[in-house]
Parts: structure tokens; C-alpha cells; sequence
């Protein structure tokens, strides 16, 4: 591939074949011919660093030299010319292997790519790595990637891309400390400005990425999964398939994301009713579940708006604390005398959806199922691996342990009407080896866990899956094949959640990323925080409420609803309309907006979060808007909320047109900005703007 990016116009076949011989590489060294960049990278090409195939027949048959044998085109439907999916067929002979490698081309700009790799040969063929590789140009200098830990998840960061590899890994299938992007970008690169690529494999077990900067000049971005020896070995006529690899690129951050978000809305699966607003009730009950007070907060849920209810961890075994019951999907007789019917029957008829927490992976020591049997764990042979949370990993693998648990989950899903589950995935897989084989299970427990998913939607096809991985472990488009929704994070702090879902606003579109209106106390980071903050940080995504209603003020519980009520209102907007940043020229404001496709229409968020040397502030760009057309802009607020300009550090006074509004051009607002109010640190203000 010689490019993926901005459109070069028409090129024929004598113009093509001068530009790939005008960028080929030079002779260097001792080698004879010029080294080049494949799909799959092989030494025979001349590539010398990371192979795009590693494996063997029991040590045999170790260096591939792949020739194409069959190439098909398939036309964008409407282009009469632009290709839209090729695929490339190809053999080799030294370890008698075909090759089949997918590229599509996506009606948002999006690459995607993958390989499949089949045994040809009478004997087995080991696959130790089978990775893709897409050419970046040199003026990125930059690498981009994230990092992270539980409750902070998705940090994005750039470095210097020096000559050698840069590689992150996921080893243990969450992707808590994992990159989900992985890229290069010009210096200067934010959300608006500067060239990026980064690509995404779209998979939920062990991940490899891969930004490459050699000495003959090429860079490249390189991905697939990462894989164990033992975990795939080919038999003859076996084939591995790779998972895609999500390539995007733009002109700043939000451009480049956009394609994904582009990619994702046009999928036949996207969800296209609008999200219900979710009460969860765990922070509110944790694992006391007793009825009446569940009933009050389903009440009480509804009144202020919701339009689903989630009974979390609890409800099932001997589940009354973390350490014992994972596992035993059964409802429990001592919590639930009568069932689960009471509490669902009633959400139901205030008119909600009932949603329930599952966690089929996993299971406690302190179980039926554990105790009955004990080889149905992840485990290697001599010990255990280390507990989390007091608790293993059930080896889905296995077609007994993989029953049990089916047949459980459709038993629950059979017995009282629930709407949505709750997908938890609480804990690493170290040390995740098959007893049934004594292999690697990663790759397996994957697939298994795919099955699984598809296995209930396909009993229950009006269900809906969230995917949670102790909050964002667990959010690739692979996962995404079958939930309609990942939890951001467990933390719910909205100062925290700012860099949060700016991160995962890389992959995913808001519609598809739960963010609730915290407690007043954060369980998380022990701050308190106003409403406003809360509830406007929540407002932008697949909003919710994690907070015990019952002891909330009824003015609290009015200011709630009127914030629902302004999340419903603009939830058209919110989940179809473009995402953007403004790349805020003081580091003490977080600054974000949606815009409608014709951008006739915005919401911007400003969020104070500290202090500044600078004050009063700085104006910031309003990206994505019309620069021909002239916009009022006014401040937002639900009905009967008061503003937070009253806590400003400027007299309101001095930002009555704030509130009033004022009307001026795109093109203004685009490049010379608007001033935020002068707040407080810890505060939000929202603006609506729209066509005049």
C-alpha cells in the first residue's frame, strides 16, 4: 500500500506504476534490490525488522516469500471506479500456505483490513504472530498512543517516533493500561490541527501494536493479536483469521475519529432507537438487595426521568458480598424469596426497561460450580494464578463449562422479562491455560466469549449488551460487534471523566459510552461536586444516574429531571452530530461540542478545572461550524436551573450577553473564539448556538 489519506484525484495505471517506482526505497548495503512494505511484511521483500509472519512446522518453514495468485476488486457502489473491499489471494511454497488479505475502504474514509492464513501442508503449522502493516508518512515525527489505569483510563499521549519499534501490548485480555489507538502524527497534532494515523484491532483478548520507524525510511503502523505459542496451531486445511484492523487518519484528532464514529453509525447493528437514559442502581443498594428500598428507587428513578432500571451484583448464589457465588447464575431464594419478578414487573410498569448485571466469565472460588468443578478454571497445572477481586476465570473453552453457563444465563433470561445486560469482566487473565488442553486459552476464550454473547442475542434478539470490563477494560470494536454500549469507567468523578471520554472519544461515538450523574460525593476520588458539573458532563453520552435517589434533596431530584428532560430534547443532536474539541489555550479549561451534520445546530461544554495564571479567560475556537452562515449563541440550561455564572469569578454582570445571547459568523467563532466566563475551578457552563 503507498498511501491511505487525503484523495490524490485520478491517477492511471501508467501514473500509479511511476509513483510506486518514484517512492520505492534505494539499494543499501549489500542487498541487491530495494526493500518495500507489505500488507504482511515477509524478509523475502527485503523487510529486516518486524515480520508480518512468524511460524513454523516444528521449526520448519520459517521464512514465507508469498506471490499473489488471484486479486479481486469490488467497486464502490456508486463511484463507478473507486475500489471499495479488494481482496488479494496468495500462496507460499515454502510452507505450502495461502494467504487471503481483505482491505476495505469505508464510505466515511475508514481503512479496514485483515488477513487469513490456511494450512496447506499434510503436517501442522504453528502461528506465532500474524500482524498487518500500513505505511505512515515521514512527516509524522510523532508517536501517538494511551495509557491508563483503572479509574483512569485512555490518557493520550504523544513522543518522539525515533528509529526502532514502539510496541504496546495487551497480555492479560483488559485493556486498562493498553493503547486502543495506536499512530503517528505531525508535531503540533491536536484536535484540529496537524496530519494523524493511528489504527485499532478491533478484538477483545491479547492485542499487538506496533509504530515502526526504520533506517531505510519507511514508518509504519503494525497490528493484530498478540498470541501465545501453543494457542494457534493449523492443521491441514485449518485456517486462522485475524482480527480487522480499524485504520483511520484526518487532519487533527476529531477528524480522524470522526471516521470511526462514521463507520460505527452506518453499521447495519448500530443502535438507531434513542438511548434510554439508565438508572444503575449499585451505587446506591451495593449488594443490599432488599425490595422495598428497590422499589422506592425504581419509584423515584422514574419520576426523574429514567428509562431503564439495573439491579448490579447481587441477585444471584450466595452472592451477598465479592467473595463467594460468581458463578452459580442462579437467582438467590435468600435475597429474592419470590423471584426477580417483583422488582422487574414494577420497573416495567413505571414504564422502564429492566436491566441486569451478568459476569459469565468469571467465578469465585467460593462457589457451586467452582467446587463441583474445579477444572472448568483457568489455570496451568502446578497452581493457581493469582486472585483478583477473589475471584478466577472460568475457561469458557471447554464445551462443559461453556454449557453450564449458557444454559444458566437463558434460564435467568427465560424466567422474568429483562431487557439489557449489564456484560462485567472484572478481572485480568494471567496465566490463562486450558486444564482441557494445557494450552494458551486467550485466543479461544475469545471467540468463546463471542459465541456466548451471540449465542443469548440470538434466543433473545431484542436484547441489549453493555460491555464492562471494571469500567473501560474491555471497549474494542470487536466486543462491539454485539454490545450497544461500553461503560467509559468506573469512576464517574465529571472532573476525571473530561480526560476520560476525550481519550475514548477516539474510538467510540457518545451514543455508545455510558456516563451517569455521579453521587454528590464521588465513590471514586472523594470530591464533591455540584449538580451542573455532574449532570452536563453526563449529558453528551449514553447519559445515566449512579446515585442513591433516596437520600438526594427533592430540589436535587428536580434540577435532575430538568437535566433529563434537556438530555432527551437535545439527544437527537448528541448522538448524531459530529464530535469536537476545541484545543483550549489554557490547560486549566476542558472544552468540547457536538455539531449537527448541517450545522445548523451545536452544544458546546467549557469546564473549569482549575485555577490559571491567565485571567480573566482566554477566548477558545468553536471548531466545525458553517464559517459562511452566522450563528446565535446563547447559554444552555434545563428549565428552572440557575446558572453557574453566578459562581464566577467575574461579576455575571460582565457576562450578560452570555446569558442574552449575541449572534456573529461562523467564520469568527471558528477562528477567533469566544471567552468562557470567568468560573470558578470545578464549574460548567454549556452554550447552544444556532443558525440564524
Amino acid at each position: 500500500m503507498l498511501h491511505w489519506g487525503r484523495d490524490l484525484g485520478p491517477l492511471d495505471d501508467a501514473q500509479l506504476a511511476a509513483w510506486a517506482s518514484a517512492r520505492a526505497g534505494v539499494v543499501s548495503g549489500n542487498a541487491d534490490v530495494p526493500p518495500r512494505l507489505s500488507l504482511v511484511p515477509q524478509q523475502a521483500e527485503g523487510w529486516t525488522t518486524t515480520p508480518g509472519l512468524v511460524g513454523s512446522r516444528a521449526g520448519l518453514g520459517q521464512f514465507s516469500d508469498f506471490h499473489p495468485t488471484a486479486i479481486e476488486v469490488e467497486a464502490a457502489e456508486g463511484t463507478g471506479q473507486a475500489p471499495s473491499h479488494v481482496r488479494v489471494e496468495a500462496h507460499d511454497d515454502e510452507a505450502d500456505l495461502d494467504l487471503a488479505i481483505e482491505i476495505e475502504l469505508t464510505a466515511s474514509g475508514l481503512v479496514r483490513t485483515r488477513a487469513t492464513l490456511t494450512n496447506r501442508g499434510a503436517d501442522g503449522y504453528g502461528v506465532d504472530s500474524l500482524l498487518l502493516a500500513l505505511p505512515t508518512p515521514p512527516s509524522e515525527t510523532l508517536v501517538l498512543d494511551q495509557s491508563g489505569h483503572h479509574l483512569r483510563e485512555r490518557e493520550t499521549s504523544t513522543h518522539e517516533f525515533t528509529l526502532g519499534s514502539h510496541e504496546r501490548t495487551t497480555r492479560t485480555a483488559r485493556a486498562h493500561a493498553g493503547s486502543s489507538i495506536h499512530g503517528s502524527c505531525e508535531p503540533g497534532t491536536g484536535w484540529n490541527r496537524g496530519l494523524v494515523h493511528y489504527v485499532h484491532v478491533a478484538w477483545s483478548g491479547n492485542t499487538r501494536t506496533l509504530a515502526e520507524r526504520v533506517v531505510t525510511g519507511f514508518q509504519a503502523l503494525l497490528g493484530g493479536e498478540l498470541l501465545l505459542p501453543g494457542e494457534v496451531v493449523l492443521n491441514s486445511g485449518d485456517s486462522y483469521a485475524t482480527p480487522w484492523l480499524i485504520a483511520t487518519w484526518g487532519e487533527g484528532l476529531d477528524e480522524a475519529a470522526g471516521r470511526i464514529h462514521g463507520y460505527l453509525r452506518a453499521r447495519p447493528g448500530h443502535p438507531t432507537s434513542p438511548r434510554p437514559v439508565t438508572f444503575n442502581a449499585w451505587e446506591a443498594v451495593y449488594f443490599d438487595h432488599t425490595l422495598e428500598p428497590l422499589l422506592a428507587l425504581a419509584e423515584v428513578a422514574a419520576e426523574v426521568g429514567a428509562e431503564r432500571f439495573v439491579l448490579d451484583d447481587g441477585w444471584f448464589g450466595s452472592r451477598r458480598d465479592d467473595r463467594s457465588g460468581l458463578g452459580d447464575w442462579v437467582v438467590s431464594v435468600d435475597a429474592w424469596p419470590n423471584g426477580l419478578a417483583p422488582l422487574a414487573d414494577a420497573v416495567h410498569a413505571h414504564g422502564m426497561e429492566f436491566g441486569l448485571w451478568f459476569e459469565p466469565e468469571m467465578v469465585n472460588p467460593d462457589s457451586d460450580v467452582a467446587r463441583a468443578h474445579p477444572e472448568w478454571i483457568l489455570s496451568p497445572r502446578t497452581h493457581r494464578p493469582q486472585e483478583e477481586r477473589q475471584q478466577q476465570v472460568l475457561d469458557l473453552s471447554n464445551p462443559d463449562a461453556f454449557a453450564h453457563v449458557r444454559d444458566q444465563l437463558l434460564a435467568v433470561l427465560d424466567g422474568v422479562r429483562i431487557d439489557y445486560i449489564k456484560w462485567d469482566f472484572n478481572r485480568d487473565l494471567p496465566e490463562a491455560i486450558s486444564p482441557l488442553t494445557g494450552r494458551p486459552a486467550y485466543h479461544a476464550q475469545t471467540l468463546a466469549t463471542y459465541r456466548l454473547m451471540d449465542t443469548l442475542l440470538a434466543a433473545h434478539p431484542e436484547l441489549e449488551i453493555e460491555s464492562c470490563a471494571g469500567g473501560g477494560g474491555r471497549i474494542d470494536l470487536g466486543i462491539l460487534e454485539r454490545a450497544v454500549r461500553v461503560w467509559g469507567s468506573d469512576c464517574i468523578d465529571p472532573l476525571e471523566r473530561q480526560d476520560i471520554e476525550a481519550g475514548t472519544a477516539l474510538l467510540l461515538p457518545p451514543e455508545m459510552v455510558g456516563s451517569h450523574v455521579a453521587s454528590t460525593t464521588s465513590h471514586t476520588t472523594g470530591r464533591t461536586l455540584n449538580l451542573t458539573l455532574r449532570a452536563s458532563t453526563a449529558l453528551f453520552s449514553h447519559m445515566g444516574i449512579e446515585w442513591n435517589l433516596l437520600e438526594a434533596s427533592e430540589e436535587e431530584r428536580r434540577d435532575l429531571a430538568a437535566w433529563i428532560g434537556l438530555h432527551k430534547r437535545l439527544r437527537p443532536l448528541l448522538h448524531t452530530g459530529r464530535v469536537v474539541h476545541v484545543d483550549p489555550p489554557d490547560a486549566s479549561w476542558r472544552a468540547h461540542g457536538v455539531v449537527s451534520g448541517e450545522r445548523d445546530e451545536a452544544v458546546f461544554s467549557f469546564v473549569r478545572m482549575s485555577t490559571s495564571a491567565v485571567r480573566p479567560s482566554v477566548a477558545m475556537r468553536l471548531p466545525g461550524l458553517d464559517p459562511s452562515a452566522d450563528y446565535h449563541l446563547v447559554e444552555l440550561l434545563p428549565d428552572g436551573v440557575s446558572s453557574d455564572l453566578a459562581l464566577s469569578l467575574r461579576s455575571p454582570q460582565n457576562w450578560s450577553w452570555w446569558r442574552e445571547g449575541v449572534t456573529l459568523p461562523g467564520a469568527v467563532l471558528g477562528e477567533l473564539g469566544v471567552r468562557a466566563p470567568d468560573l470558578y475551578p470545578e464549574r460548567a457552563t454549556l452554550l447552544h448556538l444556532r443558525r440564524a
